[in-house]
């Protein structure tokens, strides 16, 4: 074994695929790309840290609500690209060309090109100040079925990216775990 820098240790537990957090405050949609969440629990519960430099850290306080959107693949340059500028100085939607759709409950939009759309409700941000942690409840989920690309893609942190490959379907031996799968 060879010691690994500690502020790269995050780069090995690379939580799960990058993922688009829309909102709308003060009659404007943003968006920004984000990497650092994780599910914590069925309903389902995201965990998320979106800092308070970030433009989205304004709306998801004032607002209390965002939708998480899934990216595939194929989006994979423009979610960079997202993630490059703020949105206090770029129309996101329109300078990325991304569609806004109307939620079922919250105002933030959904994004018509993503496989997979959950419209959120924070429902805990007392480590939003010291932490810029987020725990979010998702109140609605939306899926594209006809998308033909569904392979999603995770940030190893450092620039690099790795892309959802080969499928292992273990479901038989989910003994313990039936009901929900």
């Amino acid at each position: 074994m060879q010691e690994l820098e500690l502020s790269k240790a995050f780069q090995l537990m690379e939580p799960g695929p990058v993922v688009l957090v829309a909102t709308a405050h003060e009659g404007k949609f943003n968006v920004m790309t984000m990497s650092w969440h994780m599910v914590v629990d069925f309903i389902p519960r995201i965990a998320c840290v979106i800092g308070a430099w970030d433009h989205t850290y304004a709306a998801l306080c004032a607002t209390k609500e965002c939708v998480i959107a899934v990216p595939t693949v194929d989006l994979a340059n423009t979610v960079v690209d997202i993630g490059n500028c703020s949105g206090r100085d770029v129309d996101k939607f329109n300078e990325f060309e991304l569609t806004p759709a109307p939620a079922g409950i919250v105002k933030a939009p959904l994004i018509a090109e993503c496989l997979g759309n959950i419209e959120c409700r924070v429902i805990d941000e007392r480590f939003a100040d010291d932490y810029s942690l987020f725990i979010l409840e998702g109140v609605k989920a939306w899926i594209d079925p006809d998308r033909k690309e569904r392979r999603t893609f995770h940030a190893n942190g450092d620039g690099t990216f790795v892309v959802d490959g080969e499928t292992l379907n273990l479901r038989e031996r989910m003994t313990k775990w039936q009901s929900i799968i």
